[in-house]
């Protein structure tokens, strides 16, 4: 059952849907669609960052899966990310020169905001339960990106899912704290490297403890089993590249 809408157009996940237990999901299909929905219950959508794909393809995925089947999707880079990041290499169609020093750090350009309204469309199509803001380290907690994150969330349209944050630099708690609560984010973190200052709501990206290649051990995934015990319906999001193991051994790890 996908999750109902409050009056304020947001998904609720009060109620039944704070009970379902631990959500276990890859960022990324990884394995063809057809075997990740027989193992996983939610996905991670990584295309909507480097480049969205057409409604149409969003629209077939969505009907090719189970309707209780969630999405999560990232933001389109174009939002969080400055012109000169290296993740822009995959784009299809390079970045027009116009674009050059006017996109990326929840600027409130002209192709920010349209960065946006794709990013909403993409979640629309896919019924996606959240949006993620994914910041790369440079972007710190100076006094000019702070303005231009409050501006930018307090003014823009929000997706009907929750609105996740992944600050990725070195961010002070009570900051986080502040601007989790006043913007109502969700706050992301890698649990092997932080807590969240948002528990209530967790949305753990596990990006593997020593590096990309990491394979969790077996007492990684017995404190992570710890960690989310007893939080209302946690993510548990594995982005390292041996995710799809990873993932398994903590899903069965969940289930003794």
């Amino acid at each position: 059952m996908l999750p109902r809408q409050s009056r304020a157009g947001q998904v609720d996940t009060a109620g039944k849907d704070e009970r379902v237990g631990v959500r276990v999901g890859l960022c990324g299909w990884t394995v063809s669609q057809s075997a990740y929905v027989r193992r996983f219950p939610v996905v991670e959508v990584q295309q909507t960052f480097y480049d969205p794909p057409a409604l149409a393809v969003l629209a077939r995925w969505r009907t090719q899966v189970p309707t209780s089947f969630e999405f999560t999707i990232k933001a389109w880079q174009v939002v969080t990310h400055e012109s000169n990041s290296p993740t822009y290499r995959r784009l299809k169609r390079p970045l027009p020169e116009s674009a050059l020093g006017q996109i990326g750090g929840f600027r409130t350009t002209a192709p920010v905001l349209a960065g946006w309204q794709r990013t909403l469309e993409c979640a629309r199509v896919l019924r996606a339960t959240a949006v993620l803001l994914q910041c790369p380290a440079s972007f710190r907690p100076s006094e000019e990106n702070v303005g231009r994150l409050r501006k930018f969330v307090s003014q823009v349209d929000r997706p009907a899912g929750r609105l996740l944050w992944e600050p990725r630099g070195p961010w002070p708690t009570p900051l986080l704290t502040e601007l989790c609560a006043e913007l109502d984010l969700v706050h992301v973190v890698d649990p092997m490297q932080t807590e969240t200052v948002t528990p209530g709501r967790t949305y753990y990206r596990l990006h593997g403890t020593t590096g990309s290649r990491h394979v969790h051990t077996d007492d990684e995934l017995r404190r992570l089993r710890d960690l989310v015990d007893g939080r209302p319906s946690p993510y548990v999001m594995f982005n390292n590249l041996p995710r799809a193991g990873d993932a398994a051994r903590f899903r069965d790890l969940l289930e003794l």
